[in-house]
């Protein structure tokens, strides 16, 4: 039973308990009173141990909460003091009004997200002019660099060969995941589960494991939406704890010259449409929000390309990039983004997931890691079914790119490029082996997964770092 309950709920985490007096205290930050009133509810002999699960969840997700907004009001004056010397208390409360300033009253005090200040000047346009002034530069991207000159090549590639998968990429990586020395006593056991490439998918193939720093180890069978290589160490005491594996593979380019006039209609009885068309709770709800923004862009629009096409170019304009609280504390995430104006990868993922899904677009997500040279970090997509067609990449945080060849402009509706780690084809699914604690990342998965029998051990306790080398195909 124990085993069953695990593998059925580990992913899945509901955003709110079934006792309103819990779920007001949480809403108006008051976590210590939310607290002592969850430890009473869990003296409840009654309770299963579904009930359990979920209600100590809650008082892991405040703690969560609480370190991703550790800033005070005087630090964020400090930090804004360089741009601002006429900083006032009335500028600081207009950007929390107008969510430029992210914040939450705990427990009776301000506190700010701890990357407040650096959105600050990604969200507010206003605010950004003034950086850009008082540090005389704008800001340079190697990765846009880059992306100028492999984006028309892979179009000008595919469209001489008549190939939709074209640049094979060779990657050799080494992944190492590092506990904190004494993060838990001498000689207890650390479960460790690191991300591993999918098999089966065109644009990544020849996966060659090279090293495994242990003689025992799981690799996930790929039917796991989400794979793992599983691990298992004992602690030492005033030691970290290392966790590392090396492989090889190839990653390829997958573009393709989508001819608006050439999509067909959809079988909507089809179990590929009633499946990937759907609400998914607690992100994917076609909200009236939802509804409203759906009627501002499509309108009456029917052909499913061009209704994708509206719904990532109004992102792209009016949903820009900024630092993300964990996913874990987020209760529905595409509302979240709707309602900040803002969000990374996986947060306009997930919105234009919504988006598309209610506009009766079959869409999934996907995800792992971004490998273009000296820009590697986690990163989420989604692909897109279109029939006559199939299923295709999208990235919606790569967004439209700065070309005057319309193809290259957006590549990224109908494509996606060489440098990718695909780890997932999914969210909030079971690891494997099963996680007995809630996991650090309870949608995707990226950096890994630790916990022992104590508990799980968060992002606070343990660090990761992936390095690349690009060896000839």
């Amino acid at each position: 039973m124990k085993t069953f309950f695990i593998l059925l709920f580990a992913g899945i985490i509901f955003s709110q308990t079934k006792y309103p007096e819990i779920n007001s205290l949480i809403e108006q930050g008051e976590y210590r009173k939310a607290k002592v009133t969850i430890e009473q509810k869990l003296s409840d002999d009654n309770l299963s141990d579904q009930q359990k699960y979920y209600l100590n969840f809650e008082i892991d997700k405040m703690d969560r909460i609480k370190k991703d907004f550790r800033r005070t009001k005087d630090e964020i004056k400090k930090q804004l003091e360089k741009y601002y010397p006429n900083l006032t208390d009335e500028m600081i409360i207009e950007w929390e009004k107008d969510g430029s300033l992210e914040m939450k009253i705990i427990n009776g005090e301000k506190r700010y997200f701890n990357s407040a200040v650096p959105n600050l000047f990604r969200i507010n346009k206003d605010a950004k002019k003034t950086k850009q002034a008082v540090e005389g530069k704008t800001y340079h991207s190697t990765l846009n660099e880059f992306l100028s000159s492999h984006l028309p090549a892979s179009v000008k590639k595919s469209l001489e060969e008549k190939r939709n998968i074209i640049n094979p990429v060779r990657m050799k990586i080494k992944y190492t995941l590092t506990v904190d020395k004494d993060a838990i006593p001498d000689g207890e056991v650390i479960r460790a589960w690191l991300p591993y490439p999918r098999e089966g998918h065109e644009r990544q193939k020849d996966i060659k494991l090279i090293l495994v720093n242990s003689d025992n180890y799981i690799i996930a069978d790929n039917s796991f939406p989400q794979r793992t290589l599983y691990l298992e160490k004992a602690a030492k005491e005033g030691e970290p704890t290392v966790f590392q594996m090396e492989l090889e593979y190839t990653a390829y380019s997958e573009w393709y010259d989508v001819d608006p006039d050439k999509v067909k209609s959809y079988d909507k009885n089809s179990e590929l449409y009633k499946e990937y068309t759907s609400e998914r709770h607690p992100h994917i709800i076609f909200t009236d929000r939802i509804k409203n923004l759906s009627e501002e862009i499509v309108s009456n629009e029917t052909n499913p390309y061009k209704k994708i096409m509206l719904i990532y170019q109004w992102i792209d304009s009016h949903i820009p990039w900024a630092s993300a609280r964990e996913y874990s504390t987020l209760e529905n995430i595409s509302d979240y983004c709707l309602e900040n104006m803002h969000g990374d990868c996986g947060i306009k993922t997930l919105l234009f997931m919504t988006l598309a899904r209610y506009n009766g677009i079959p869409c999934k997500w996907q995800s792992g890691w971004m490998m273009h040279p000296g820009s590697l970090n986690l990163h989420d997509w989604s692909e897109i079914y279109l029939e006559s067609y199939g299923w295709i990449p999208l990235d919606q945080d790569f967004g439209l790119q700065k070309s005057d060849n319309p193809k290259v402009k957006y590549f990224y509706t109908n494509g996606i490029d060489s440098y990718r780690l695909i780890v997932n084809n999914d969210y909030a699914q079971p690891l494997f082996p099963a996680k007995i604690f809630p996991r650090s990342e309870t949608q995707d998965f990226q950096r890994g997964e630790v916990e022992w029998k104590g508990g799980n051990l968060y992002f606070d306790k343990w660090d990761y770092n992936m390095e690349v080398e690009y060896p000839s195909p």
